[in-house]
Parts: structure tokens; sequence; C-alpha cells
């Protein structure tokens, strides 16, 4: 009898613990209230750029959706990595499709600052920068700046790709 009650409760905590059937994941609908973000592009590839500006899109997709009331002009870009190379003029056809996405967010309001040591240390000036270019003093200062306003630094972390999505999946 005592061996009978022993596979019972086994059962029946087998049950509990693992379900015939399990609900799938709940959506939660974070309040997110009016979020001030400035980015840290810092990559060590400018081919990297593409990735990074995901991070923005992701962001932007997330919050343009009800209730949420995404305003693109409290998102800055700072930029002071390898990467500034994607914003001179003279590389624009190289870096096409980057150029094209930050122009397109430009023009929504995202701010994109270039740090001048950065541009120096590259050879570049003013007028070799694409014209929705703002360039400031210092990268790092810049970051700080924001920070003190109130905005969040997020720093995108771009990996590079093994797997495709279809093979882990």
């Amino acid at each position: 009898m005592r061996h009978r009650m022993q596979i019972f409760i086994a059962i029946v905590f087998g049950l509990l613990l693992f379900g015939t059937a399990r609900a799938g994941a709940t959506f939660v609908q974070t309040p997110y209230a009016a979020p001030k973000v400035v980015f840290d592009f810092f990559l060590d590839d400018p081919a990297k750029m593409g990735a990074a500006l995901y991070w923005i899109r992701a962001l932007a997709l997330a919050l343009s959706e009800e209730p949420y009331e995404f305003n693109p002009e409290t998102v800055k870009v700072v930029i002071h990595g390898t990467e500034v190379v994607t914003l001179a003029k003279k590389n624009e056809e190289r870096y096409k499709d980057d150029v094209e996405r930050m122009r397109y967010y430009a023009d929504l309001g995202v701010e994109f600052k270039v740090c001048v040591v950065a541009m120096d240390d590259y050879g570049y000036n003013l007028e070799g920068m694409q014209d929705f270019v703002q360039v400031v003093p210092s990268g790092p200062a810049e970051l700080v700046h924001w920070q003190h306003q109130g905005y969040a630094v997020i720093t995108p972390q771009i990996m590079d790709k093994k797997f495709s999505i279809e093979s882990i999946r």
C-alpha cells in the first residue's frame, strides 16, 4: 500500500511539475516613460555600423507603437570609433546603405554627433562629413554630458555572426 501511495504522489508531483501541456509566453506591456537615449558607437570595424544601427531601429519600432509616444529627438548617437569613416562624404558610395539609414533617422530628428578627435585621427574635416553630422569636441565628454541630462547610455554590442538564424532556430 505504501509503495502504491509513493507512485501516486510521484505521478501527481510529475503532472504538477511538468504538466501535460504548458502555456506559451506572456507579453508584458512595460510602461516605458519617454525614454531619452544616447547611443555610444565605438566600433572596431566600420562594417559593423549596419548592425549598430539596428539598435536604433529596435528602440524606434518598439516605442512607435501604442501606448508609447516615441520622440526621435530624444535619441543621440555619439560616434568616436572606426565607424567615423562611414560618415565621410568620400566614402558615401562604399557605405551607401548605412548613410541612407542614418540620413533617414536624422530626418526624423535623431542627432548623429561625431567626435572631432576621431574625425581628425582619420584625416577628415567639417566639409568632408555628411551634412546631417554634428561635430563635437569629445565623444566621451559628449556621453557624460547627455548622461547628466538624464539620457541613458546604450553601447551596442556587435558580435561576429557565426550562425545563421535558420541553423540555430
